[in-house]
């Protein structure tokens, strides 16, 4: 599974990502690593199942998950990243960030905020302020991404927007099937869509401004990134 090429960046690259032991072994002390409440793994399968998510929609946030662990794991190694959250909060964001999707499909509604206020009820407030805001990253402060402050909400966002179904591709591959599958060939819906895929390529280059490897060699695959 490979990243397609973004001409528009030049920076070299680095062809795999370290195993999570090795990203945890060797995590810099500079790096505030943030507490949170958020449920386990199999806890996030428990509520994928008690919600009826699916298949196509789990394979997708399963692959989301491991992108964002992925980017989480190779930003615990740069020394000036001064903030950073807790793996296991941005695995769990990411495997139910969809979790109203199957449900808003069936009545019409907006997942996001179905999902985010499912979440808050089980007692989760930090996984409802990603899920909420995995589609329009509404908190994005580019200031804070430049000093080194990385939230769980960008983490999600971001890497939900590299997945299309179970696939990892660039933004521009995501940004022209969200065009065709939600733009409805209407130019102002068309419009939104685009102002909202401007905040994910400049969170993009914040995010790789850490790393020394560009977008589409984050990783060859990540079918290995353990959650």
């Amino acid at each position: 599974m490979e990243f397609t090429s973004l001409p528009r960046l030049n920076r070299p690259g680095l062809p795999l990502m370290p195993s999570m032991s090795s990203a945890a072994n060797n995590m810099t002390s500079s790096t505030k690593m943030l507490a949170a409440n958020y449920p386990s793994v199999s806890e996030c399968l428990q509520y994928i199942e008690d919600f009826a998510m699916l298949d196509n929609i789990r394979d997708h946030s399963r692959q989301v998950a491991r992108v964002a662990a992925a980017l989480t794991d190779q930003l615990c190694l740069v020394p000036s990243v001064r903030e950073l959250p807790e793996r296991g909060l941005v695995v769990a964001g990411a495997l139910l960030h969809d979790i109203a999707k199957t449900r808003c499909l069936r009545e019409g509604c907006r997942h996001a905020e179905i999902g985010g206020q499912i979440c808050l009820d089980l007692g989760f407030p930090e996984i409802a302020q990603i899920v909420s805001e995995h589609v329009i990253y509404s908190s994005f402060d580019p200031g804070r991404y430049r000093d080194g402050y990385i939230d769980a909400r960008g983490l999600v966002y971001y890497a939900d927007k590299r997945v299309l179904h179970d696939q990892v591709v660039s933004l521009d591959e995501r940004l022209v099937y969200i065009i065709d599958r939600y733009g409805k060939k209407d130019p102002a819906i068309i419009a939104a869509i685009r102002v909202n895929f401007s905040t994910c390529y400049l969170l993009e280059d914040l995010l790789f401004s850490f790393l020394d490897f560009p977008p589409e060699k984050t990783i060859l695959s990540v079918s290995d990134v353990s959650l």
